[in-house]
């Protein structure tokens, strides 16, 4: 009003009473509107930390839990299967199996589960492994040291929480080394994975990963068998498996094709060869025998190891297979013939989930497979080579593709070949085969 203090006073006390009224009246509306602006205010903050929070910790699709109480209770879990971790045979390795809450289906028996192995730079191959196969899957993932343990750890909070497809379906254990121990993320810790909008950032972030990795390179004494043992006892109430690498794809309809043969009854001595090619471009991969064998006539797949090892892969008789008389779409998976094994046959295979285990004693490069495949014909196996189901395996198999002490990985591993086929003979005396 351009008065000093003590003129507004008495400006307010000489003035009539009916505007004195007026004057007190409108101050305390304005009063009124400002304590209802901040409090307003407030209310938009408090949701604007919350829409915040949720961003950075989101909560798992299909429950009501905050990201908070959700990672309390992973971290429950994780913290359980530390506790539960076990040594491997050899003390070398420490074994978390089952890191996420399992989540029970309606699972049958009588049911074939994919297991598979994969260092944490090949994670991003479980997209694939996932959108192809429809069944159950039991991945064991090897963290070379103390950081790609906690990266693991991450990674499996991050796909629990955004990919319930894979929280249904996927069965997550982790091997590392004795030296390096389990260490749990807290919430800030996940900046990175915790901020990621969806199921298929998190597959990207895994696949960034995987470039430029050259085969295990990084992964020092890349244990397979381990891993694929490890994989094999995390199957829970399922009479099959088949073991893959994760980078190998499934055909279509391959699981419950297999299920329909297997109702049947078969004989429980017999495995399930599933033929294995190389696809040069992944951008589609073929999901029928049709769609694979136009691709073959033009050169784009081609015969699993054929430049690297044909031997390794010559017993599955790939021209019979490819010869087979046509199926109609509809046809039921079949068995297309049986054939001894020759060494060195490493075939993929479906069998029972008692068949005997792979020989943890052979790590990265060579003879891991031949030598389980030698201890199922010396146990009396047959191989029976299904018709019209098949894995690919992403990219053709070059001799540059590997890591430059691969060479020297074979003729360790070759020399334990031999001691292990003379263990075979003490093992099954009485059996009349040879590796």
């Amino acid at each position: 009003l351009g008065l000093s203090r003590e003129k507004r006073g008495c400006w307010v006390v000489c003035m009539p009473p009916s505007m004195r009224c007026s004057f007190f009246r409108v101050a305390l509306i304005a009063l009124l509107l400002v304590a209802l602006l901040q409090l307003l205010y407030l209310s938009l903050l408090s949701n604007l930390h919350g829409q915040q929070q949720r961003s950075a910790y989101p909560v798992p699709v299909g429950t009501s839990h905050t990201g908070s109480q959700w990672h309390r209770e992973l971290k429950e879990h994780l913290r359980a299967a530390k506790v539960g971790g076990i040594l491997d045979s050899s003390g070398q390795y420490w074994i978390y199996r089952h890191l996420l809450p399992h989540e029970k289906g309606n699972w049958k028996d009588l049911d074939v589960v994919l297991a598979s192995h994969a260092s944490v730079n090949n994670l991003g191959h479980l997209q694939d492994l996932v959108q192809h196969w429809d069944g159950r899957i039991s991945l064991a993932l090897f963290a070379s040291n103390a950081v790609q343990a906690k990266l693991a750890v991450m990674f499996v909070y991050a796909l629990s929480q955004l990919c319930p497809h894979v929280r249904q379906r996927v069965s997550f254990h982790l091997v590392c080394k004795s030296s390096d121990r389990v260490t749990f993320p807290e919430l800030e810790d996940l900046s990175d994975f915790a901020t990621l909008p969806n199921c298929e950032a998190v597959f990207s972030k895994a696949a960034d990963m995987g470039i430029k990795v050259v085969n295990y390179a990084g992964n020092a004494s890349y244990p397979n068998n381990l891993l694929r043992n490890v994989a094999r006892a995390g199957i829970e109430s399922a009479a099959y498996v088949l073991v893959v690498d994760i980078d190998m794809v499934p055909s279509e309809g391959l699981r419950s094709g297999f299920v329909n043969l297997a109702t049947g009854g078969v004989d429980q001595h017999l495995v399930f060869v599933v033929p294995a090619f190389e696809i040069r471009h992944t951008r589609r991969l073929p999901s029928t025998k049709e769609e694979l064998m136009r691709l073959y006539q033009v050169g784009e797949v081609r015969a699993f190891y054929e430049e690297l090892c044909p031997r390794c892969q010559a017993p599955t008789n790939y021209s019979l297979w490819i010869n087979l008389p046509e199926k109609k779409p509809a046809a039921k998976l079949g068995v297309a013939y049986v054939v001894e094994w020759k060494d060195p046959w490493e075939p993929f295979y479906i069998g029972r989930a008692d068949v005997p285990a792979y020989d943890e004693r052979f790590k990265q490069y060579g003879f891991n497979r031949i030598s389980q495949a030698c201890e199922l014909n010396m146990a009396g196996f047959s191989f029976a080579v299904l018709d019209s189901a098949f894995l690919l395996h992403k990219g053709h198999k070059l001799p540059g593709d590997f890591h430059s002490q691969k060479d020297a990985e074979n003729r360790r591993n070759r020399q334990l070949y031999r001691g292990f086929k003379e263990e075979l003979r003490l093992r099954y005396p009485e059996s009349s085969r040879r590796c």
